[in-house]
C-alpha cells in the first residue's frame, strides 16, 4: 500500500483543497494515493508558508478515511494502544523506531527548531491521533509504524464508493 512520494499537480491541489474544504497549504508531495487515484495522504512542509511550524509531515486528506479513523478513535482504540505500549517492550521499541523514522523524514524537508524532536500522533510514548499514524503507515509502507499498521488493518475500504471528491 505504500507509494513513492510524487510531484504535486494542479489537479492534486484542487482535489486536496476539496477534500479539506479549504485551500491546501505547504504540500511537498503526494505521499499516498487512494485506490481511486486521488491523494489521501500528502507530505507537508515542516514550516507552512505563513511561517507556522507544522509537525504533521504526513497529513491525511481523504474525508472518508478521516471519518473511518475517527470512528476507531471514538471506540477507544487509542487508549488500548497506549496501554499496550506500557506492557509490551517490543511494541514500544518498534513505536520509538517509528518516531525516529518520522523525524528523519521530516528533517529531510527542513529544520524547524520549534518542533525538533517532536514527531506527531503522540509518538513515541502514547497514541493521541490515529490519523497521523495511519498517514505515516500509508506514506512509509508496512512495517514502519506498527500502530499505524494496526489501525490501517482495522479500517474498511474507504475507496469502495469511488472518489471522495
Amino acid at each position: 500500500m505504500s507509494s513513492t512520494p510524487e510531484a504535486v499537480s494542479a489537479e492534486d491541489v484542487t482535489a486536496v483543497s476539496a477534500q479539506l474544504g479549504r485551500p491546501a497549504r505547504g504540500i511537498v508531495s503526494i505521499a499516498h494515493r487512494c485506490k481511486c487515484g486521488r491523494p489521501d495522504v500528502v507530505e507537508t512542509e515542516p514550516r507552512l508558508p505563513d511561517g507556522t511550524p507544522f509537525p504533521t509531515t504526513f497529513y491525511l486528506t481523504c474525508p472518508r478515511l478521516a471519518s473511518a479513523i475517527g470512528t476507531l478513535e471514538a471506540e477507544g482504540v487509542m487508549k488500548e494502544m497506549t496501554d499496550r505500549l506500557g506492557e509490551d517492550e517490543e511494541l514500544a521499541e518498534r513505536y520509538r523506531a517509528a518516531h525516529e523514522d518520522y523525524l528523519r523524514r521530516r528533517e529531510l524537508l527542513g529544520d524547524v527548531p520549534e518542533i525538533a524532536g517532536i514527531s506527531a500522533g503522540g509518538m513515541p510514548t502514547r497514541v493521541k491521533c490515529l490519523h497521523v499514524l495511519v498517514g505515516h503507515s500509508l506514506a512509509a509502507g508496512p512495517g514502519v509504524n506498527p500502530l499505524g499498521d494496526e489501525a490501517l488493518a482495522m479500517l474498511p475500504d474507504w475507496s469502495r464508493r469511488g472518489p471522495c471528491v
